[in-house]
């Protein structure tokens, strides 16, 4: 079976839209399959897995979809103030960030919040999950970057920068990672710690995606993308891509085809397909026109075999031996978890617990 694409997008409306892609001889085709009023505010975050993709918003929530039932999953009601980052990682475990300065690692079996960590005093603004599954990164509004070991739920590693960063990225290969701090654009090497090379940009960065190990796409508070080769540290690629600003940016590869997803105000969604082999040379694939004032931007994609199989190898061993397969939950169920410490032994060995309540609402 090919691989399926869709793309999701939220919204300062409320709105979630969900996009299928149909590649073609020259036009893709973007489809729209799903539209939902997913919260009561703007929506602040999306993130795809295999089977779920996950809303955050200023109204404090994050929702749950089931793409295997094309159903709304429940809700999850942990963090105290807008739900500012979400990450899966395989089909395991979801991470969010929030205003609460809350990092926390919830189980997609069973939904419960496995860990709950104090990760800022303030804000926190981004996040980002080692490769491995054993690290995360978190940056937030108390000026610092600081590494998570996962296993254990605690602080590995916290530097101090002297701004606030808004965006933290492993690279695929996880040697590297990228820091954002309003128009400048850090890349630090993991074992040294140290910045490797500086990118800046004309207008505060909004959004970055790496893609592949050494070269990444970033877009700023303006309608440009740029793409920067890290070996040589020069911009291989600038084009306009909306008549507003670009407020996320995605890739996913296809074949060898390279394909760069943006979102803007504008109320476009665009794929572009990239040639990293030649400079400049970029072309527009497909578009459509949502109406809406986007804000946050994923790509969901339907595994091969092959894919899936590798990939729940990998999360054996990674951020905890938890069972791979997601449970079913009624769709009308809200869920709230109050936890403010929650640690899990490694292996087969009993969960302790602390402080934990759970409650179940209609």
């Amino acid at each position: 079976m090919g691989t399926q694409l869709e793309v999701f997008a939220g919204s300062y409306e409320q709105i979630l839209f969900g996009y299928r892609v149909c590649p073609g001889q020259q036009e893709w085709r973007i489809e729209q399959v799903f539209t939902h009023h997913a919260h009561t505010a703007s929506l602040s975050a999306v993130a795809a897995s295999e089977q779920f993709i996950a809303t955050g918003s200023r109204d404090e929530t994050i929702q749950l979809y089931n793409m295997k039932t094309r159903t709304e999953h429940g809700s999850l009601l942990h963090h105290d103030g807008t739900i500012s980052c979400l990450e899966f990682y395989g089909t395991s475990h979801l991470l969010s960030g929030g205003e609460d300065g809350l990092l926390c690692v919830w189980s997609t079996k069973t939904w419960e919040c496995l860990k709950s960590i104090k990760a800022h005093i303030g804000y926190l603004t981004s996040l980002s999950v080692h490769p491995s599954g054993k690290l995360a990164l978190s940056v937030g509004t108390d000026k610092k970057l600081r590494t998570w070991n996962l296993i254990d739920g605690r602080s590995a590693f916290t530097k101090n920068i002297k701004q606030n960063a808004h965006i933290v990225r492993w690279s695929p290969d996880g040697d590297k990672y990228a820091v954002a701090i309003n128009d400048k654009l850090d890349i630090y090497d993991l074992e040294s710690a140290n910045i490797i090379i500086t990118l800046t940009n004309k207008k505060r960065i909004s959004s970055i995606t790496f893609l592949k190990n050494t070269v990444l796409a970033l877009a700023g508070d303006d309608e440009h993308v740029k793409v920067y080769d890290l070996i040589s540290e020069k911009c291989i690629c600038e084009f306009k891509a909306h008549d507003n600003r670009v407020k996320a940016v995605e890739s996913f590869m296809m074949d060898e085809l390279c394909v760069l997803v943006t979102a803007s105000n504008d109320g476009f969604i665009k794929l572009w397909k990239l040639n990293m082999e030649r400079e400049e040379e970029v072309c527009l694939l497909g578009q459509v026109n949502t109406t809406a004032r986007l804000t946050c931007l994923s790509v969901w994609r339907h595994n091969s075999e092959k894919e899936s199989s590798a990939e729940q190898t990998t999360e054996s061993t990674a951020v905890q031996s938890l069972d791979k397969e997601a449970g079913p939950l009624n769709t009308n169920k809200r869920v709230r978890i109050w936890t403010e410490e929650v640690l899990l032994e490694d292996g087969t060995s009993s969960k302790k617990q602390t402080k934990k309540k759970k409650q179940k609402a209609q």
